[in-house]
């Protein structure tokens, strides 16, 4: 059985140009050519190897510049290597951006026809698979709305559902399940093992060491733009998370414990970490920390930077009382930028519902460096969540709306 990605020893160089280049001929003649020329050039990739076989997914992890992107672009035939070579058999569904190649203007029916005829199919597939793929995406009543009124999570269910049903031999998926509720997240995942049995080679794309231990077959780790480790998945998560957190630890400052606004103990390097140098002042869950299932849940996040710090990442994520985390999100993965903080903010998170089966649950909550080298600040386990429902669920952590 041949493989369906093969990448041997894989380079992309990208110039860095003068900040003052000529940008016209008449501009470039007055300066005589001077700065026309790459003042340097930065390796991306470099000596990049790996393959997966179909039926396989390979998770791929690192710091935000590591070259994550840039290599799954290359996969999708978005760019030219510089080194190396590149080998994909098959069709490729990509979802290498959040809504890319959607025109704002068009509406949800007009944008799924035109994407997925750029993936291979004919009008005549897509007419076939049309309703399928607007149940896949529950859209059926926003579908011939303009995509510019479309939230994130509405763009997101079109595009992962015009993805998985143009049949694809190879999946490539960037950071796509950190956006959307945890019932999508739950559905694109089962559609995802569903295209494995089927034979379809995926690379996942996660800045979550926990989702790549627990989904992938394979994993590899890039630190600029060069392989770090490349195995089991597992081993390879666990010398992620592990460096991440030697690099927080090594920041973190001696400081007596602190007490939360409800009278919990903050205490370094046991439930909190990082380097202070933006700290989390308190958190609220809104309305309250006790709620039914299906509830809408806010979590707003109080923060102090008594420093500018450029581009921060501030991250939610929840997990049961084993530590085992039900969902996971951040503002890069939600494209929420935040270009520079500065003195007192805040930043809350709204879920629309929380399906959670019954139980006791923790809101983690973190900010970090703009490349998740290290933390900032980290609170793990301290703000507690309790969830009611009465549906009875034994098995598993989502309790949505069914019948």
């Amino acid at each position: 059985m041949h493989d369906a990605i093969l990448v041997q020893e894989l380079g992309k160089c990208f110039h860095h140009y003068h900040a003052e280049r000529p940008v016209t001929i008449m501009e470039a003649v007055l300066s005589g050519w001077r700065r026309m020329k790459p003042a340097q050039r930065f390796w991306a990739l470099r000596e990049v190897s790996f393959r997966v076989a179909p039926g396989e997914m390979l998770g791929i992890i690192g710091h935000n510049g590591a070259g994550k992107s840039t290599l799954l672009q290359l996969l999708g035939g978005v760019g030219r290597a510089d080194e190396g070579s590149v080998k994909v058999h098959g069709r490729i569904g990509a979802l290498l951006e959040l809504g890319a190649g959607f025109h704002p203007d068009l509406t949800g029916r007009e944008n799924l026809f035109v994407t997925a005829v750029a993936a291979g199919l004919t009008r005549r597939e897509v007419a076939r698979r049309l309703d399928a793929i607007i149940e896949f995406a529950e859209l059926e009543l926003f579908i011939d709305n303009p995509v510019r009124t479309y939230s994130t999570g509405m763009q997101m269910r079109l595009a992962f559902s015009v993805a998985v049903h143009t049949s694809p031999e190879v999946l490539l998926v960037d950071e796509f399940l950190s956006v959307g509720d945890l019932s999508l997240q739950a559905k694109c995942l089962e559609r995802i093992a569903e295209l494995k049995t089927q034979g379809c080679a995926i690379i996942l794309i996660s800045h979550s060491a926990e989702q790549i231990g627990q989904l992938c077959d394979h994993a590899l780790w890039l630190r600029r733009g060069q392989i770090v480790a490349y195995g089991e998945p597992e081993v390879v998560a666990g010398q992620y998370t592990t460096e991440m957190r030697l690099e927080t630890q090594q920041r973190t400052p001696v400081r007596a414990p602190q007490l939360t606004r409800t009278g919990m103990e903050l205490r370094i390097n046991e439930n909190r970490f990082g380097s202070m140098e933006v700290e989390i002042t308190d958190v609220r869950l809104l309305p309250v920390s006790e709620i039914n299932s299906g509830d809408f849940l806010g979590v707003e996040i109080e923060y102090l930077a008594p420093q500018p710090i450029d581009a921060p990442i501030f991250s939610v994520s929840i997990s049961d009382e084993e530590g085992q985390f039900c969902f996971d999100t951040n503002t890069a993965a939600m494209e929420r930028e935040l270009p520079l903080v500065e003195g007192k903010g805040q930043i809350t998170l709204n879920f629309n519902r929380l399906d959670l089966s019954s139980g006791r649950y923790f809101l983690n909550v973190g900010v970090y460096e703009q490349n998740w080298a290290y933390a900032y600040d980290y609170h793990w386990h301290v703000y507690p969540l309790l969830v009611h429902s009465s549906t009875v669920s034994e098995k598993g952590i989502l309790c949505p709306p069914c019948r």
